[in-house]
């Protein structure tokens, strides 16, 4: 069987999935952007909560985005905050955490919730490539 690609189109290729990244470090987003882009997925940034809401609801993202790795600790809107908004309003989106910061009370909590997987960084990029498959997988098997 064929390896499944999204049904939309980025500069002429097939696209695994469009992934928003959410973290205030620019060097984390940029490397998580860069080992996700290799791998052919379509990659979106937000510097926090805030920005991943505007950009979820801008243009026609929300009917392209397939996966959300999201940061806990970030100015204005936190992860948890985004978290919240986004099982809210986009259940069907799988969420993964990326944290500098691990708490195992809030992983678990996060992980009742719904969130695809907890990882901590710096992640492995075969780690980061793994959760977004798995969130991926998780995402075509969702009731609508």
């Amino acid at each position: 069987m064929a390896e499944f690609k999204s049904g939309f189109f980025v500069g002429g290729d097939a696209c695994n999935g469009r992934i928003l990244v959410v973290d205030d470090e620019p060097d984390i987003r940029k490397v998580v952007k860069m080992t996700l882009q290799k791998a052919g997925y379509d990659v979106l940034e937000a510097e926090n909560g805030e920005k991943a809401i505007e950009a979820i609801n801008s243009g026609e993202n929300r009917l392209l985005l397939d996966v959300m790795v999201c940061d806990i600790r970030m100015p204005k809107v936190n992860g948890i905050e985004a978290i919240a908004y986004f099982r809210q309003n986009y259940p069907r989106v799988p969420l993964i955490v990326l944290t500098g910061f691990p708490d195992t009370d809030m992983a678990t909590s996060l992980l009742r919730q719904g969130v695809v997987d907890y990882l901590v960084k710096p992640v492995e990029g075969d780690k980061l490539k793994a959760a977004v498959a798995r969130a991926m997988e998780q995402r075509e098997l969702a009731p609508l």
